[in-house]
């Protein structure tokens, strides 16, 4: 007699449900969040703050033989404030001085840290060697000379300074962030003793 056929049963794992998940991973999420809103409201870099506080030409030279040609010694004054929690560490930061968009004068300013929150009071001083300047004088700074009632205007010149502040921020105290500040300043000299009227940054 023959034997019947076996019949095999396949055995189906029991369908998986869906847990939720932990409290743990709700924790950790949770947690993550509240650090994400800490960072920006808290930590997040700012940008240096630069406040050029005075500009000044300690000496100044007039020459006037082809071509009117002027040099001087250039000082400016600045406070530099870190508004950030964290350390600035500036370096390749410079001070460049500019005459109708030539280049006169340029400094590197030496490297340096800024503490959290703190200010920093800086002063650059550097020769400017002998350049020719126009025969049209500046009159966007005019300065009234001579006894009340005479409308004179003292012949001026325009220059350009241009501080950089570029350096690192050190957030949470392993996160490093690129930041600078610059700031331009238009200043009026006196051509003929080289006192400044004025400067606008």
């Amino acid at each position: 007699m023959s034997k019947p056929p076996k019949h095999h049963h396949h055995h189906h794992p029991p369908p998986r449900h869906h847990r939720p998940p932990p409290l743990a991973t709700i924790f950790i999420l949770f947690l993550l969040i509240i650090l994400f809103i800490i960072y920006f409201s808290l930590f997040k870099p700012k940008d240096p703050q630069i406040s050029v506080t005075a500009i000044q030409l300690p000496t100044f030279s007039l020459s006037s033989n082809t071509t009117t040609a002027v040099s001087f010694t250039f000082s400016l004054y600045a406070a530099v404030r870190n508004p950030n929690r964290g350390q600035f560490s500036h370096f390749d930061s410079s001070l460049q001085l500019l005459y109708a968009g030539n280049q006169i004068g340029f400094m590197f300013i030496p490297a340096g840290e800024i503490a959290a929150g703190r200010t920093k009071y800086m002063a650059a001083t550097f020769s400017v060697q002998a350049f020719p300047i126009s025969n049209s004088p500046a009159t966007n700074f005019p300065m009234m000379v001579g006894p009340p009632g005479v409308n004179r205007v003292s012949p001026t010149m325009e220059i350009e300074a241009r501080m950089e502040m570029v350096g690192r921020v050190r957030v949470l105290w392993f996160f490093n962030h690129n930041v600078k500040d610059v700031a331009d300043c238009r200043v009026a000299v006196a051509i003929n003793d080289g006192s400044v009227l004025g400067f606008h940054c």
